[in-house]
């Protein structure tokens, strides 16, 4: 693949299938996946990616807004699609439009979604000790008063585990202790006669930590994508997931720089010899961090090109000096690999001091996404 523009993500959908079979082949098989594709599937194009899933046999996906949802119904995508967030009430439309289905964020939200008059399909959420979005697991009363709700037809119940990526003995306890609290509401629910629902609760490492407690959906998130939250996190399950996703942009123009003078905003860069610099057509609008001014690299040739200079909003400056026969028009990566080199999601997300969700996740819509 070969980008014709200044800035493009090539999404690999061979890998995306492998790790729909790596995820498979760990689930129980009556726990089926439910991918998340919120945010854009995690900058790597909701569309394309709930197409490739599809094709595999996945029938419900994540998104979090109805506006998400409604952009996955529009290009074709059928089955489940669940709402994890809040929807103002203004976009109730789209949600019957569109046949999402809601979370019900907690009973004061239920209440709104049943004044309004029509039958909305919804997950309910239970805060197991995350303390963001549900209804608290002791208020059991209260969960079984939205199962009764006329205007709302419930179809399942959801939480979500807050320290699963974590393996101190605390950690495990908590997330053990959720597990349990979740447990607890759905058997209350079976005793007072609701069958009729689903079950989910772990994300990307409530799977990979915690998966003989699968229910009857895994949320897969960012590992779906072969990436994890950090460069060095481990896990209990070694699945074998490979990167969707690569990053590259355009060489623009390679110039010298010589001794003494500086580059970019603030001239920040000041070499202490002469360099030859590349400019690359990508910058902070695109999703790339402005922290990594100074610090971080790209692959040009298969060697690595360190950045210098402070990354602009469209473009950006690497120092090429080792790369002797790099010109204009060729392809720098970002992510992924150039000869037997590879920059990880996840070394982009160290070098800025963050995690690799944020790093992909604000991939900008301006950047050309070309699937194979």
């Amino acid at each position: 693949m070969y980008g014709k523009g200044r800035a493009w993500i090539e999404l690999n959908l061979k890998n995306l299938k492998h790790n729909i079979e790596e995820f498979r082949r760990l689930l129980p098989c009556d726990c089926e996946l439910m991918p998340a594709v919120k945010a854009n599937a995690y900058g790597h194009g909701a569309v394309p990616v709930a197409k490739a899933l599809q094709e595999q046999g996945v029938h419900a996906f994540c998104v979090a807004s109805a506006a998400e949802g409604a952009q996955l119904r529009r290009a074709g995508i059928s089955g489940e699609l669940l709402v994890l967030g809040y929807t103002h009430p203004a976009e109730f439309d789209e949600l019957i439009a569109c046949d999402l289905i809601q979370t019900v964020i907690d009973g004061n939200y239920a209440e709104e979604l049943q004044r309004d008059g029509r039958r909305f399909t919804v997950h309910v959420g239970i805060d197991t000790g995350m303390h963001r979005i549900g209804e608290r697991w002791e208020n059991i009363e209260e969960i079984i008063k939205i199962f009764q709700m006329p205007h709302l037809k419930v179809t399942g119940i959801f939480s979500h585990l807050c320290v699963s990526d974590g393996q101190s003995g605390e950690e495990r306890a908590y997330t053990l202790e959720q597990i349990r609290h979740f447990e607890y509401v759905a058997e209350e629910l079976h005793r007072q006669g609701f069958s009729n629902f689903k079950c989910h609760l772990q994300g990307s490492y409530g799977i990979l930590n915690y998966s003989q407690y699968c229910f009857d959906y895994a949320r897969a998130g960012i590992a779906f994508y072969g990436i994890y939250s950090g460069k060095h996190d481990s896990t209990k399950a070694r699945l074998d997931l490979v990167p969707v996703l690569s990053l590259k942009a355009r060489v623009i123009s390679v110039r010298t720089l010589y001794k003494g003078e500086g580059a970019g905003y603030g001239l920040t860069y000041h070499p202490q010899q002469n360099r030859k610099i590349a400019v690359l057509s990508i910058g902070y609008a695109d999703g790339i961090p402005r922290n990594l001014s100074n610090c971080g690299y790209v692959l040009c040739q298969g060697r690595m090109a360190p950045i210098v200079g402070r990354i602009c909003m469209d473009q950006m400056l690497v120092d090429v000096t080792e790369i002797p026969q790099i010109s204009p028009g060729e392809e720098a990566v970002l992510i992924g690999k150039s000869g037997s080199l590879e920059i990880r999601a996840e070394d982009v997300a160290q070098w800025a001091g963050t995690i690799s969700n944020e790093i992909v996740s604000r991939l900008g819509e301006r950047l050309e996404r070309i699937a194979e």
